[in-house]
């Protein structure tokens, strides 16, 4: 009880003003991350696409629709995605003096984490909407994955 009053002033003079200002701040590496993750997905099934329109070959397209699966999984190719959160590195360092904030590590790494469960889902969901269309005529795959890509994206 008697420590309460002063914490809550101090919260509603010295932070609560700020709020908005630093998420915004934060949201733009973060943000910009996860569209990252966004073009990363859409660019990698277009490549599906553009292989099997040149050669119409389904046993090639189970092997890409497998190795999207491990997209996630993919350092090399998750790596920018990450570096645009790495930013928060340097705007994390301000508010770690000014607020205290400590464990700027654990929140770059959750963040990194959430992109790659987000490419998780989106692989997922591709495998799973698109898996009944091996069995489709050919002349429809591309049209169709095209449609479920779109599908996930959105």
């Amino acid at each position: 009880a008697s420590v309460s009053e002063p914490a809550q002033k101090c919260c509603t003079e010295n932070i609560q003003p700020f709020l908005t200002s630093i998420l915004e701040e934060l949201m733009g590496p973060v943000s910009s991350g996860f569209t990252e993750v966004r073009l990363l997905f859409d660019k990698e099934v277009n490549e599906i696409i553009q292989d099997f329109q040149k050669t119409n070959d389904m046993a090639r397209l189970r092997e890409n629709v497998d190795q999207l699966m491990t997209l996630p999984f993919n350092s090399v190719k998750m790596e920018p995605c990450y570096l645009k959160v790495n930013l928060l590195q340097e705007l994390l360092q301000d508010l770690k003096s000014r607020f205290k904030v400590y464990h700027i590590d654990f929140v770059i790494q959750r963040t990194q984490n959430y992109m790659q469960e987000l490419m998780e889902n989106a692989v997922y969901t591709f495998e799973q909407l698109f898996s009944p269309s091996y069995q489709a005529d050919s002349t429809k795959v591309a049209t169709t994955i095209e449609k479920v890509k779109l599908r996930v994206l959105k």
